[in-house]
């Protein structure tokens, strides 16, 4: 069957009249800049003088981009999703935690998300940020090979130790483990530590996938580095590529520093990497497991050209295509009505302490060239087939 992007009836065939409206407003908003740094800041204002705007928050947009403040919301927006063939990586999207007593306290947390993922019929994913588990400043003393003390280096084992505790969980229960990518200045020992897990636990099947920004100069090449790697120790390569999350603070801190730019000089160079990663990556399959993060329209169909052209079938398991929840339905519900393994990041998580995930959104709708107003076209395409 044919595949297109411009179907609005299948794209947002899970929402009702009330909620495609919402949506309409929530994108015109945010198609503002004014509109959008005004509201960030009278959100961060009210937050700190503990005004009650919770509801507010909620119901506009946390309700378009979370799936609720706990798993069992997750997963009945979740139960949502599956009705149209539309898998989930379940995020817990609780950020800032800073203290030993914290990285503790957030396995049981994941370990409750794994075993409740594996109680589901199409959540297959869960995401992890090895932050969530690990200081910063640890991190980057590694990334730099610095000498660590003693204390330090206790410290640095007990973050194997929770990693562990997870990957393993997972890989019993046959869910699938997305390390999150991070700054680049503490991106090395996150890929040790990745590697180490997919050594482990990828014997049999895919369960651990390291993510590779492709917006970064050398993502790609560390990318077929590791990929080597693992076949010449004979373990599942799990990649997920993206284009990239961090780019104004790395040429900010590249420029402050006085080193070169980790990043690419323009979008062009950052496409033609993402392209060459799925080339790559699509080249080597069963090996390997791609998941494919990406809100363009046109990497997404020149993967599903290549898989067609290779005589790989949709339903192929070796290859996901992901976009967030609450964006780019047109690629994910065509998708998965095509055939293909489609899947949602599914934040969820207390409003208050999903808010700096929910303010990367606006301001990345915001900054994107022609998200918005590509949400909002696709929207209002629909709003007027149903003569709403």
């Amino acid at each position: 069957m044919s595949l297109s992007f411009e179907n609005t009836e299948v794209a947002f065939q899970y929402r009702n009249n009330k909620q495609l409206k919402k949506a309409n407003f929530l994108f015109k908003s945010m198609g503002s800049s004014f509109l959008t740094k005004t509201g960030i800041k009278l959100t961060s204002f009210a937050l700190k003088l503990h005004l009650p705007i919770k509801g507010v928050i909620k119901s506009t947009i946390f309700e378009q981009f979370c799936g609720g403040e706990t798993l069992q919301e997750a997963g009945k927006t979740s139960e949502v999703l599956g009705k149209y063939n539309v898998t989930v990586a379940l995020d817990y999207s609780v950020e800032g935690k800073e203290s030993e007593t914290d990285y503790d306290n957030a396995v049981p947390e994941f370990v409750k998300a794994i075993e409740y993922a594996a109680s589901q019929k199409n959540i297959p994913f869960i995401p992890i940020k090895i932050t969530g588990f690990a200081s910063f400043a640890l991190l980057e003393k590694l990334h730099e090979n610095k000498e660590i003390s003693p204390d330090e280096l206790e410290a640095w084992k007990r973050v194997g130790k929770r990693i562990d505790t997870i990957c393993s969980v997972a890989a019993k229960n046959k869910i699938r483990i997305l390390v999150d990518a991070e700054e680049t200045w503490v991106q090395q020992p996150i890929d040790d530590l990745t590697n180490l897990m997919m050594e482990r636990y990828n014997i049999e099947d895919c369960y651990i996938f390291n993510t590779f920004q492709q917006y970064c100069v050398h993502r790609l090449d560390d990318m077929k580095n590791d990929f080597e790697k693992a076949k010449a120790k004979g373990y599942h390569f799990g990649s997920k590529i993206v284009r990239g999350a961090y780019m104004e603070k790395e040429r900010a801190r590249a420029a402050e520093k006085g080193y070169p730019s980790p990043i690419n000089p323009d979008k062009a160079a950052t496409d033609k990497k993402y392209n060459d990663a799925i080339d790559f990556c699509l080249e080597h399959l069963g090996v390997l497991t791609l998941y494919m993060g990406t809100h363009n329209e046109e990497s997404c169909m020149k993967a599903v050209n290549i898989l067609a052209s290779k005589g790989v079938s949709p339903t192929d398991p070796h290859v996901y295509f992901a976009q967030l929840y609450g964006m780019s339905d047109n690629m994910t519900f065509n998708l998965a009505d095509a055939g293909y393994h489609a899947n949602k990041y599914l934040p969820y998580g207390p409003v208050e302490d999903v808010i700096p995930y929910l303010m990367r959104r606006a301001q990345e709708n915001t900054s994107v060239k022609g998200q918005t107003g590509r949400e909002l076209s696709l929207i209002q395409k629909e709003m007027k087939r149903r003569g709403i």
